[in-house]
């Protein structure tokens, strides 16, 4: 089962370097897009971050350090930070309250 979850997280993670990096080759370096490109940036980026998972002995143990940096601001601190900016609500009503306790409690 974490198999395959890591799998599909890889995959959704992964695109966007994907994307920007065949973008960079095909305006820089003038390669033609298609799918030996895909192939060959595609596969140089899972074998460098197979690399760099082997090749440090703790990496899972970093991985999941530093994603409790990055889960609990994405999760909790800044959708209340994106709403009060958006929403702009009047100051110490109910919503306001909330959102800037919620704030001010995991800054």
């Amino acid at each position: 089962m974490v198999v395959v979850h890591v799998l599909g997280s890889y995959q959704v993670f992964a695109m966007p370097v994907f994307d920007m990096l065949e973008m960079t080759i095909v305006k820089d370096l003038n390669f033609p897009p298609g799918i030996l490109l895909r192939l060959i940036v595609r596969s140089a980026y899972v074998a460098l971050t197979l690399f760099i998972g082997v090749t440090f002995p703790f990496f899972g143990d970093l991985i999941s350090f530093f994603g409790g940096f990055g889960f609990a601001p994405i999760s909790f601190f800044l959708p209340s930070v994106f709403w009060l900016k958006l929403k702009k609500p009047k100051i110490f009503s109910i919503s306001w309250l909330i959102n800037s306790s919620t704030y001010k409690f995991y800054s």
